[in-house]
């Protein structure tokens, strides 16, 4: 298909679809929020009677302005959602919109009196802000691949969206003793960092071919990093949700209340030991089991059938892709590092980088996108992906459903947007949180560090030799930038009113899940930049063929490499 041939008009994308009640608690939460809104901007609530309002809404005070978070369910958008947002970074921002760790989506400059707008804009097409923050369920995380690869036992997808809905305003976890966070993956590859959540789910087939998952608890970054523990190697599809609230029932009961540093369920986890949890979390489920809390079949079929795959092209084959990739080298980069494969022949999946080296060799801030790149995205989805799009823990976008044969024009048009970089999972492909530019509870700046580490490294062939490289990104010890699960980790941090640098090496957020260390004391923004390129050239320097830089790190141990940074 021609770029000229782009359709404008939005393709229905497999993914689920709002019935009446859907619409009306929707509708209900936005008219009683512009109600709050109106009250509080009359001074007839106070502040600290708005606060827990407005954040039941995800409206969050920041820095500058008002920021509000938008849940994006499982990550998985539509074309018409994609234009939606790319609308409301135009008309009630600075033009952009920000994709979170937790697939989410911020806007950084809101005006309150235009917030109630705002939520009736995400409305219309099937969106909101609800419980995107506060002690309750938040928005449930999945594998951007998810219904693409071929390697998955399943598509988490439906259980994800029961858990939505059987979540969203439950009574008895409206008020947990702490945030909770839910991830699941059909695949086994881990692209959720299952293992660093309060539940994390990867679906499996026992011997006898049924399916279930396997149910990790416990884990979870800030400032008790914790990898989560199996407690239950399988459990059966039927009795997800019932499992899971009884996983719930032990948190609220027993969860600290008292202390908001030791309130998440990882601690009451690591203090009572994962096989007591196992056996309450086991006493509790018998109980439940008698009350008819899991779904009915038909309830399970009516959800699964909204994610059924798409209508592939049975004829699609690789011969165009294979010649474009023989005859153009900058479009093979952009394959090797951004495309995967699919589990329809003549299909990839398609990852679009929000980490973008521009023309004149400036970075562009992780996870951006102005409103005229996604509203191309949105293009691109209906003109080649069945209108869906998909969002990663990794702060990129995801064309889940392309025929090979589309990938060069795919890639023209990214590269007319400024979004062609080739460097998914590479050592630019940098998480990072927004930090102190605009998040009232950070140290030390992010995004400015992401951007010139970008920069250092932002030679081609000079990445392509590190291989996979992982560096992430905190302001603060809340590791909204998942610094603990980075290779390597940065962590900024308040040093008598100075910013300050802690350099962390040896974590991932994989199958292969472990928290980074403490490389030694911190620097200043410039020292930790030199930091990392003396960790990187050590790597270089003592690696074996094919070792990735985790890989080497694990085999030598950090003495050599802080002996590399420190002398």
């Amino acid at each position: 298909m021609s770029l000229a041939a782009l359709r404008t008009a939005p393709v229905q994308a497999h993914m689920y679809r709002y019935d009446d009640f859907d619409k009306a608690i929707v509708q209900t939460r936005v008219d009683e929020f512009r109600d709050q809104i109106a009250r509080r901007m009359a001074g007839e609530l106070t502040e600290d009677q708005f606060k827990p309002l407005r954040l039941m809404n995800g409206l969050y005070l920041q820095l500058h302005a008002y920021m509000l978070r938008v849940a994006i369910p499982y990550g998985t958008l539509s074309s018409a959602q994609v234009r939606q947002l790319a609308h409301i970074a135009r008309r009630y921002d600075k033009g952009y919109a920000h994709f979170t760790t937790r697939q989410n989506v911020q806007y950084n400059w809101i005006k309150l009196e235009e917030a109630g707008d705002i939520l009736q804009a995400l409305a219309d097409v099937e969106m909101h802000a609800i419980q995107t923050s506060g002690n309750c369920i938040r928005n449930i995380t999945t594998d951007q691949f998810a219904g693409a690869t071929a390697e998955e036992v399943a598509d988490p997808r439906p259980w994800a969206e029961l858990l939505r809905q059987y979540s969203t305003f439950h009574p008895e976890f409206s008020y947990l003793p702490r945030k909770f966070k839910v991830a699941m993956t059909g695949a086994p590859s881990d692209r959720a960092a299952i293992l660093f959540h309060d539940i994390g789910l990867r679906m499996v087939q026992d011997a006898g071919g049924q399916t279930g998952f396997e149910v990790y608890v416990g884990g979870g970054m800030g400032r008790t990093p914790i990898v989560g523990k199996l407690i239950k190697p399988f459990l059966p599809t039927a009795q997800f949700l019932s499992y899971v609230e009884a996983i719930m029932r032990v948190y609220n009961r027993y969860g600290r209340r008292d202390n908001i540093y030791k309130a998440r369920i990882k601690i009451l986890v690591h203090e009572i030991g994962a096989e007591e949890f196992s056996r309450q979390v086991d006493e509790e489920w018998q109980s439940i089991l008698k009350q008819g809390v899991d779904a009915p079949d038909a309830e399970i079929a009516r959800i699964a059938a909204f994610f059924a795959p798409p209508p592939f092209d049975a004829s699609a084959t690789d011969a165009a892709f294979e010649a474009a990739l023989a005859a153009e080298p900058a479009f093979a980069q952009w394959v090797q590092r951004n495309v995967a494969s699919h589990k329809a022949p003549g299909y990839r999946v398609a990852t679009i980088s929000l980490k973008p080296l521009n023309a004149d060799g400036t970075a562009g801030i992780p996870g951006d996108a102005s409103a005229d790149q996604l509203d191309a995205i949105a293009a691109l989805a209906d003109a080649y992906s069945f209108g869906e799009v998909r969002v990663t823990h990794e702060q990129n976008l995801v064309l889940p459903h392309v025929r090979s044969a589309d990938l060069p024009a795919i890639w023209r048009r990214l590269a007319e947007i400024g979004l062609a970089t080739a460097n998914v999972g590479l050592v630019s492909d940098i998480i990072a949180c927004p930090g102190l530019d605009y998040c009232s509870l950070a140290n030390a700046r992010s995004i400015p560090l992401a951007l010139k580490l970008h920069e250092r490294f932002a030679d081609w062939s000079r990445q392509a030799d590190l291989g996979e490289l992982k560096i992430k990104i905190s302001g603060c010890i809340n590791a909204c930038g998942h610094h603990h699960a980075g290779h390597i980790g940065i962590l900024g941090v308040d040093r008598k009113g100075v910013e300050n640098y802690q350099l962390l090496l040896g974590g991932s957020g994989a199958d292969d899940a472990s928290i980074a260390e403490i490389l030694g004391p911190g620097f200043d923004e410039a020292g930790v930049i030199d930091a990392v390129e003396k960790v990187i050239e050590h790597y270089r320097g003592v690696r074996q063929p094919g070792e990735r830089f985790l890989d080497t790190y694990r085999r030598t141990g950090a003495q050599t490499f802080k002996e590399a940074v420190y002398g």
